[in-house]
C-alpha cells in the first residue's frame, strides 16, 4: 500500500484527493500497488467532507506516521512549506510539490537531500500547471543541449492581455473582471508584476544548466503599464502582446528576461490565448518544440501532482536523478541580447531619425499628440542610451 499525506486542502489538495479517489483503479495498475490518502494537515475542518476523518492540525502526526510513504505539499509559500518538506524528507518520505516559491527559493537543496537518502522531491506542478514541461525536459529532452525556453507561464496575465486585445478594454477594468472570475488574487502583483513567471522560468533554466538560478537577479517587467492604446498600434501592426518569461543560452551560460513583448503572427505562441500557458522550447537536435494547456486551476494542477505521486510510488526507495545542483549560474547580462523595440513618443519624426537612424513608423487613425515606431535590431544597452535622448510613453519589445 501506498500512503499519500497532503499538506494544505485547498485548490490543489483537494484535487490531489478527488484524482486519487475518481481514478483509483487507473492508479493502482499504473503503480502496481493499492494507493490511498491517509493523512491531511490542514488548520481548518471540513464537516461533511468525504475526507474529513483523515484531516489533522498536526504535523507530527503526518512525520512520526512510518507508513506515509509520500507527502504532497500544497500549502503555497516558502514557509511553513519549507521546514515541513525538508522534515518530510529527512524522514525518508518523499515529497512532491505545486509550489514555485519554495522550489525556486530551495530547489537544490531539497532535491540534494533526496538524492543523499535515496528517495524523491519533485515538482511538476510548479510549472505551467498541467503542461508536463518539467519531466520533458528531465527525459524527453535529456539529449538535447536547449538552446531557448521562452513561455506563456502566467493564465491571469495571458487571460488580461487576451481580454484587452480582443474587447479593446482598458487594464484596470479587465484586472476586475480577471478578479471577478478567480483567475487574480485580489493582490495580484506576482501575477501582473512578472514575479510568478520570473520565479518559473528560473526553474527551468536550473533544470537545463544544472545549477541554482536566483530568481531575483532575473530582469523582470510586468504588464501594469500596458494601455489600451499600446493594443491599438500591435492590431495595426498585425501583432499581439504577450507577457513572456524567456531563458536564452549565451555562450556557457543563459540570460534570462521576463517582459511583455510584441509577437508577429509566424511566432508559435502568438495564438496562445486566454488562461491557457504554453512553453516554446529549442534543442541543438530536435529544434523547435512547444507545449500547451491548461496552466492552473484545481483539476490539472492536481493531475502533474498526482503524476509525480506514480513515479515516486514506482521509485520508493530509489532516487530519480536531477542535475541541480546548490552552485549558483551566473547568468549572462540580459542588456547585451539584440532586439527590435517598439516605442511610442511625443517627439516629431526628425528627432527619432537622428537619435535611432532607421525606423519604421507605426501610424494608427485617431491617436494624435504623439507617434510610435520600431526600431532596427539593437542591444538593450544600445536602446537604452538612444531612449534616453527622446521622450518615451512606451516601450515595448519586438
Amino acid at each position: 500500500m501506498i500512503n499519500i499525506a497532503i499538506l494544505g486542502y485547498g485548490t490543489i489538495g483537494s484535487g490531489v484527493a478527488e484524482i486519487i479517489d475518481r481514478n483509483n483503479d487507473i492508479l493502482k495498475k499504473r503503480i502496481g500497488d493499492d494507493i490511498a490518502v491517509k493523512k491531511i494537515l490542514d488548520l481548518r475542518d471540513f464537516p461533511g467532507d468525504v475526507n474529513e476523518s483523515k484531516i489533522t492540525h498536526d504535523y507530527d502526526e503526518i512525520l512520526n506516521d512510518d507508513e506515509i510513504n509520500i507527502v504532497v505539499e500544497c500549502m503555497g509559500g516558502v514557509e511553513p512549506a519549507y521546514t515541513f518538506v525538508k522534515k518530510a524528507l529527512l524522514k525518508n518520505k518523499s515529497v512532491t510539490t505545486s509550489n514555485k516559491a519554495l522550489v525556486a527559493v530551495h530547489g537544490s537543496e531539497l532535491i540534494n537531500i533526496a538524492r543523499d537518502l535515496n528517495i524523491n522531491f519533485t515538482f511538476e506542478a510548479s510549472v505551467g500547471g498541467g503542461i508536463p514541461i518539467i519531466r520533458s525536459i528531465l527525459k524527453c529532452l535529456t539529449s538535447e543541449n536547449i538552446l531557448e525556453i521562452t513561455g506563456i507561464l502566467n493564465g491571469t496575465t495571458n487571460f488580461m492581455m487576451t481580454k484587452m486585445s480582443e474587447e479593446g478594454s482598458d487594464y484596470d477594468d479587465v484586472l476586475k473582471e480577471a478578479q471577478s472570475l478567480g483567475y487574480a488574487e485580489a493582490d495580484p502583483t506576482a501575477d501582473v508584476e512578472g514575479h510568478d513567471s520570473c520565479r518559473k522560468i528560473a526553474i527551468l533554466t536550473s533544470l537545463v544548466c544544472g545549477k541554482q538560478v536566483d530568481f531575483e537577479k532575473i530582469h523582470t517587467e510586468g504588464i501594469s503599464k500596458i494601455t489600451a492604446t499600446d493594443i491599438k498600434y500591435a492590431k495595426v501592426m498585425g501583432r499581439s502582446i504577450k507577457l513572456l518569461a524567456t531563458s536564452r543560452k549565451e555562450g556557457d551560460s543563459y540570460y534570462a528576461l521576463v517582459a511583455p513583448m510584441l509577437l508577429t503572427s509566424d511566432h508559435p505562441l502568438y495564438n496562445v490565448n486566454g488562461v491557457f500557458n504554453a512553453v516554446f522550447v529549442k534543442g541543438d537536435m530536435l529544434g523547435d518544440s512547444m507545449f500547451y494547456g491548461s496552466g492552473a486551476g484545481k483539476l490539472p494542477t492536481a493531475s502533474a501532482v498526482v503524476a509525480d505521486i506514480v513515479d515516486m510510488s514506482k521509485h520508493l526507495h530509489v532516487n530519480i536523478y536531477v542535475d541541480w545542483e546548490n552552485e549558483e549560474l551566473a547568468l549572462a547580462d540580459y542588456r547585451k541580447s539584440r532586439k527590435r523595440f517598439f516605442v511610442r513618443t511625443s517627439d516629431d519624426e526628425s528627432k527619432v531619425k537622428d537619435t535611432f537612424g532607421d525606423v519604421e513608423f507605426i501610424r494608427v487613425e485617431g491617436i494624435s499628440g504623439e507617434i510610435g515606431f520600431i526600431t532596427d535590431k539593437m542591444s538593450e544597452e544600445e536602446y537604452e542610451k538612444a531612449a534616453s535622448d527622446i521622450n518615451v510613453i512606451q516601450m515595448i519589445r519586438a
